[in-house]
């Protein structure tokens, strides 16, 4: 039994995966910009990945950007059936490789059809809005028009599945009233655990916790 298998398992809306899975984040170039030092290692990394029992995947188009979804594409399609390949909208990055927020309705529309075909997909089974009030971390302010803008792409069926990322209790509960949240994604580690009562509070409502 692999360590992926003995982390068990968990509900990310109608999908079964294990809790142990793969950020993509770091296959493109240095700061997230840019093309991979070793194209080569990148896809044997993802390769490998799914190999040992990986089956959810954490990406974006805007890293790179497009860099790491087409890296996805080339290492893993066609896709095995019960791999879920999870995104986030909601930025997009400066040509000085800063972080900008993209929160405007035909901006995240174009950020989910630039996943859908970079990942050469025809429905995302979970996109995640990441906030950019602040880029740092969580950070006050009305989700509602940028929320409802993605509810209404997962209406028109690219969309199967809502999560919210870099966000506060305020704003997950503002969104649980737009539509279904199925995973929340904030920082969380050892050190910083800002989110122990929340992860709780989550699990009772059937929410996931995915931590990066």
């Amino acid at each position: 039994m692999s360590s992926v298998d003995k982390s068990g398992t968990y509900k990310l809306g109608d999908c079964s995966v294990h809790r142990l899975g793969y950020g993509a984040m770091q296959l493109a170039g240095k700061g997230v910009f840019g093309p991979p030092k070793d194209h080569d290692a990148a896809i044997a990394v993802l390769r490998e990945a799914v190999a040992a029992g990986v089956d959810h995947i954490d990406t974006s188009d805007f890293y790179g950007p497009h860099v790491t979804n087409l890296l996805i594409r080339e290492a893993l399609a066609p896709y095995r059936d019960n791999l879920t390949i999870v995104t986030k909208i909601g930025a997009r990055r400066g040509d000085d490789a800063s972080w900008l927020p993209a929160f405007a309705p035909k901006e995240l529309e174009q950020a989910v059809h630039d996943n859908l075909r970079n990942l050469g997909l025809d429905v995302m089974d979970v996109v995640n809005l990441r906030l950019m009030f602040d880029v740092h971390g969580p950070a006050e302010g009305s989700i509602e028009a940028p929320l409802s803008a993605l509810a209404e792409l997962q209406r028109k069926g690219l969309v199967r599945h809502i999560g919210l990322s870099n966000v506060t209790r305020a704003q997950i509960a503002e969104g649980r009233k737009i539509c279904d949240i199925v995973c929340v994604q904030n920082h969380y580690n050892l050190a910083h655990r800002d989110d122990d009562a929340l992860i709780d509070q989550l699990a009772r409502g059937g929410i996931a916790y995915v931590p990066f």
